[in-house]
């Protein structure tokens, strides 16, 4: 396994110097600023990766609007108490994509969140608050307590909303193959626990967060 040190090496020869590289790497927000977020932000942020995971991003970037009026805003409170007439008006909602199981995976996420805000004042709170040298435990509990929120939804949802995260991205996985940090596959718990090891320990010698270090490491490859 490489250093952080010479892992950047690699990268930066490839997007052109270390000032080009810098460039391409994202500031994830401020924990301060994290935890203000406002939780319909998280559940329209959770259900526009939902909506995009094996489709046409492009679509769901153009009816995003229509999703938001479809959803009232994504008011978390007022999606949780959704009922059956509500879910038969969305399925027949032109403005938005309309996938039954989908659709239904927001109203649950809807009242994964109000569970989370009654637990820590906010779920934006619990987010911001997570230990970043635990993000598998974090993508874990979201993955068994919201809905389609597991691999790259879940991770690619704490991307977007800014908190520091890694994505396991194909260039990612195939940096950490080459690193032997794992064999190939990234589900089993043995990989998982070895992937969030090398992070932090990528972390303690660089000083950078997962994002930047999820970057690099793309970008190594």
């Amino acid at each position: 396994m490489r250093t952080f040190e010479e892992l950047y090496a690699i990268a930066a020869d490839r997007k052109g110097g270390p000032e080009a590289l810098e460039a391409m790497l994202p500031a994830p927000l401020p924990q301060e600023a994290l935890q203000n977020t406002t939780d319909d932000r998280w559940l329209a942020t959770m259900a526009k990766c939902i909506f995009q995971a094996g489709f046409n991003w492009k679509v769901i970037e153009a009816k995003w609007d229509g999703f938001e009026a479809a959803f009232d805003g994504f008011d978390v409170a007022r999606v949780g108490f959704y009922h059956d007439e509500d879910l038969d008006r969305l399925l027949g909602d032109e403005r938005i994509v309309r996938n039954g199981q989908k659709i239904q995976a927001v109203l649950e996420n809807a009242r994964f969140l109000m569970d989370l805000a009654k637990e820590n004042g906010t779920a934006a709170r619990f987010f911001a608050d997570w230990p970043v040298t635990d993000q598998i435990g974090l993508t874990k509990i979201m993955s068994k307590q919201g809905s389609r929120l597991g691999a790259m939804t879940g991770q690619r949802t704490l991307r977007e909303m800014g908190r520091d995260s890694f994505i396991l991205t194909t260039d990612v996985l195939a940096r950490l193959t080459a690193e032997g940090i794992i064999d190939a596959s990234a589900t089993s718990s043995k990989a998982q626990t070895a992937i969030q090891s090398a992070f932090n320990k990528w972390m303690a010698e660089s000083g950078r967060g997962l994002t930047q270090i999820s970057r690099v490491l793309a970008y190594s490859v």
